[in-house]
Formats: structure tokens, C-alpha cells, sequence
């Protein structure tokens, strides 16, 4: 079998786990009316299918990369895969609601342990040349498993039932666990030692776990109430606690000479904005199409799937030129085309056709994929060779705490400005486009200064990107 063989190989098993690890951070969102008709329970109960997840895979993902960087990442690699599988296999077997949202938070765990352990695996398995289109295309796929989420778990549960969500992980997970066991060699960071950082992991573990479950749970708690402010606390100071454990630790998880990498730490921030701005985009949109314009659950899914499509034009193309160009000047100007796609949804009405929608969404993912490739290639080519793996752990933690912040941000804000209209709407205070009745139109309005708020922050974003790269040379140890 010829070299470019084995590589395809290889690559197609890393990013089977990849994209099923990732496509179930939201192909969930639209099954779960069905999962409250199934199992009964209160909206806030069954939302704890998709919270779980979220809230697992936020809290192992920087344990994950350390034990794989020490023990082999083909061997995590293949512990999370075979997880993420049996997971799938009984969460569509599930009996209750109790055990559905257990299974999920293992699924989470799972999908924490695959995620960061693919870039990793995926440099070792091309030559150096190659690892900007390489990047690229798993940002491409990237962004088509968190767009695509929606549109796929609708036509699952129209077509067939929701227990399919789950079942088709079961044929992808087994085929790249044999994929992987035969064509994907080991490797791992020669320079980390065996010992487990055991304070290390709990530092960061309840530090992602608080302030994580402070943002999920800020809806029902506010933002100025004692619970919300005391998880935040705790948060905080299991996090102040991690730091210090790994400047006085002999073999700390994250090597703190890494945050000295100043390109490195404006990724961190980018892949924060990055998720942010891209679970508000598709949350607001998916609202928008469903309360504001009458469209269903599943045509609201295929419409948003233009953002894959967006994203698949661009992340091929922007992640060998970044590795020719650099990433700053990419990523930059992704983020101002997300910024300013989103922006152009405030400029959207009821009677809007499905077209323009799919318009701005199809920019907003040129957007994500000129700027999560590039991103992703430059926090990995700063950093020395034997990081790479806990690099990819602390970009895709920040990915992942950033899609919790946007949602937590925006979800209040949208409320906030709902309640704002509805009350100008009942002083007669508001302008009637006509065609829309007073309520609908409060609704328009809302959402229309909520796009705009969401745009605004992705201004500091541009700001990192302009920052996420240094045509520098590796050194060899941190």
C-alpha cells in the first residue's frame, strides 16, 4: 500500500471521531421537543441532554490533551472513539431522561478526549509541508459538523426517530477505531514525564466546571444573584489555584513558558470570539427563522446548514495560504466578514424571503473558515513541536468556553431587548412595518439590536487575530 494511501487512511479515521464528536455539540438542539414528548419532564430538565455534553466536554478537554501527550495518542485516542460509540449506542437504547442525560455527559467526556488528540495525531501523520491544507480541510470539517448539526438531527427525526442521532455515531466510531488501529502510529511528547499532575487536574477541572455551570445555569440564577456570583467565585479561584499549581509543579499539564508566546495567546482569545460569534449566529438565526418567520425545526436546520457551505469554500483555501502568508491577516478578515454578515442580519424583517437569510449565512461561514484554519494552524506552528498536542487542548477549551459565554451573553441580551419592545409595542411607542402586526414586529426589532450587539463583539477578535501569528522559528523544548 502506497504512502498517500496509508496517510488518506489515516486521516479519514481521525476525522471520523472528529466530526461525530463535534456534529453532537448540536445536531441535539432540534430533537429535543421530541425527547420531552418521549420522556416527559420540563423544558429546563430535558435541556440537561444538550447542557451535559457541553459542561463534560468544557471540563476534560486540557486533561485530556496532558494524558494523551504522556501515555500516546493513538492509545487516548482510541479510549475516546470506543467511549464515544458505546455512549451513542445505549443513549439511543435509553429508557429515561435520567439515563439519557448520563450517558450524554460520558458522551462528553468522550468527545473531549478525541477533539484536541486530532491535530496532534494528524501533524505526525503529514510532513510539514502539508500541514496547512491539512488544517484547513479540519477546519472545513469543523465548521460543516457544527453547522450541519441542526439540519441532520432534524432529518433524522422527521425520517426516522431521535434515537438516530445517536445510532448513526455507532458505524462511523467503529470504522475509525479499525481505521486507526491499523494505520495511525503512536506518538507522544517525549518531553513530559509519566506522573500525573493530580492538582493540575484539579484546578482546571472545577475551575471549567464552575464557570461553565455559572453561564449555563445564569438564565434561571441572573446575573447579580448569590448563586451565580458564588459559582463564578469558585470558578475563579479553582482557576487561580491551577496557575499556581503549575508555576510550583515539577511536571505541570500546561507549561506556563507557553502564555510567554504572545501570537499563542491571541489564538486563545480568537478561538473564544470564534465560538462565540459562531453559536450566536446560528442560535439567533435558528430562533429568527422558527418564532419570527413561521418556518419548522427542519427547514430551519437545512437553512442554516449555508453556513457548512460557506465554510467549505473557504477553510480548503485559507489554510495553506496562511501557511504560506501567515494567519493574522486571514483570520482578521474572517472575522470581520462574520462581524459583518451578522451585523446585515439586523437589516432582516418577517417578511424577508429564506434567501436572504441563507445569503448572510453563507458569508458568515466564508467568514468561519477563512478565519478557524488559519487560527488553528498558527497556535500549533508557535509553539514547539513536542506542544502541539496541549496547544490544540487549550484552543479548542477556548472554543468551547467561548460557545457557553456567546450563548450565556446573547440569550440575555435578547431578552432584555424583547422585553424592551414589547413595552414600547404596548405604549403604541413603536413603528409598524406594514404586513407585521405590533407583536411581530416588537419581535423583529428585538432581534434586529441583538444581531448588532452580537457583531459588536466580535470587534475584539479582529483585534487578537491581527495578533495570532509570528513568522518565527520553533524552538525545540518549552
Amino acid at each position: 500500500m502506497g504512502v498517500r494511501t496509508r496517510r488518506a487512511l489515516s486521516f479519514t479515521a481521525i476525522v471520523l471521531g472528529f466530526f461525530m464528536a463535534l456534529l453532537d455539540t448540536t445536531i441535539i438542539n432540534i430533537a429535543l421537543p421530541e425527547m420531552t414528548r418521549h420522556f416527559g419532564g420540563s423544558v429546563s430538565q430535558v435541556s440537561w441532554v444538550m447542557n451535559g455534553y457541553n459542561l463534560a466536554f468544557a471540563v476534560f478537554i486540557l486533561t485530556a490533551s496532558r494524558l494523551a501527550d504522556q501515555f500516546g495518542r493513538k492509545k487516548v485516542f482510541l479510549i475516546g472513539v470506543a467511549l464515544f460509540t458505546l455512549s451513542s449506542l445505549l443513549a439511543g437504547l435509553s429508557t429515561s431522561l435520567g439515563m439519557l442525560i448520563a450517558l450524554r455527559v460520558i458522551q462528553g467526556l468522550a468527545g473531549a478526549v478525541i477533539v484536541p488528540v486530532t491535530i496532534p495525531l494528524t501533524t505526525t501523520t503529514f510532513p510539514k509541508e502539508m500541514h496547512g491544507l491539512i488544517i484547513g480541510i479540519w477546519g472545513a470539517i469543523s465548521g460543516v459538523a457544527a453547522a450541519s448539526g441542526p439540519a441532520l438531527g432534524g432529518i433524522l427525526t422527521q425520517k426516522l426517530s431521535w434515537e438516530w442521532i445517536f445510532f448513526v455515531n455507532v458505524p462511523l466510531g467503529l470504522l475509525s477505531i479499525v481505521l486507526t488501529a491499523i494505520f495511525i502510529k503512536e506518538s507522544r511528547d517525549n518531553t513530559a514525564g509519566r506522573s500525573i499532575d493530580y492538582a493540575g487536574i484539579l484546578g482546571i477541572t472545577g475551575g471549567m466546571f464552575f464557570l461553565t455551570y455559572a453561564l449555563i445555569k445564569v438564565q434561571d440564577y441572573g446575573w447579580s444573584s448569590r448563586i451565580f456570583l458564588a459559582l463564578l467565585a469558585a470558578g475563579v479561584l479553582f482557576v487561580v489555584f491551577f496557575f499556581i499549581t503549575q508555576y510550583k509543579g515539577k511536571e505541570p499539564m500546561l507549561p506556563l513558558s507557553l502564555l510567554r508566546i504572545r501570537a499563542f495567546n491571541s489564538t486563545s482569545v480568537s478561538m473564544i470570539i470564534l465560538g462565540a460569534a459562531l453559536m450566536n449566529v446560528s442560535l439567533l438565526t435558528s430562533f429568527y427563522l422558527t418564532r419570527v418567520m413561521g418556518v419548522s425545526e427542519l427547514k430551519a436546520g437545512l437553512v442554516l446548514s449555508m453556513m457548512a457551505v460557506g465554510s467549505i469554500a473557504s477553510s480548503a483555501i485559507s489554510g495553506p495560504l496562511s501557511a504560506k502568508y501567515g494567519s493574522s491577516r486571514f483570520a482578521a478578515a474572517g472575522m470581520v466578514l462574520i462581524g459583518g454578515a451578522t451585523y446585515s442580519m439586523s437589516g432582516l424583517h418577517a417578511g424577508s424571503t429564506l434567501g436572504a437569510v441563507m445569503l448572510r449565512l453563507a458569508l458568515a461561514g466564508l467568514g468561519v473558515g477563512l478565519s478557524m484554519a488559519p487560527v488553528m494552524s498558527s497556535a500549533i506552528r508557535v509553539v514547539p513541536e513536542d506542544k502541539v498536542g496541549i496547544a490544540s487542548g487549550v484552543t479548542n477549551m477556548a472554543k468551547s468556553l467561548g460557545s457557553v459565554i456567546g450563548v450565556a451573553i446573547i440569550v440575555t441580551v435578547l431578552q432584555h431587548n424583547t422585553a424592551g419592545q414589547l413595552r414600547a409595542a404596548g405604549s403604541a411607542n413603536i413603528r409598524v412595518i406594514p404586513g407585521a402586526d405590533v407583536q411581530q414586529q416588537a419581535a423583529v426589532d428585538a432581534f434586529s439590536q441583538t444581531y448588532k450587539f452580537a457583531s459588536y463583539l466580535i470587534l475584539p477578535g479582529i483585534a487578537a487575530a491581527l495578533f495570532s501569528d509570528e513568522r518565527r522559528q520553533r524552538r525545540g523544548s518549552v
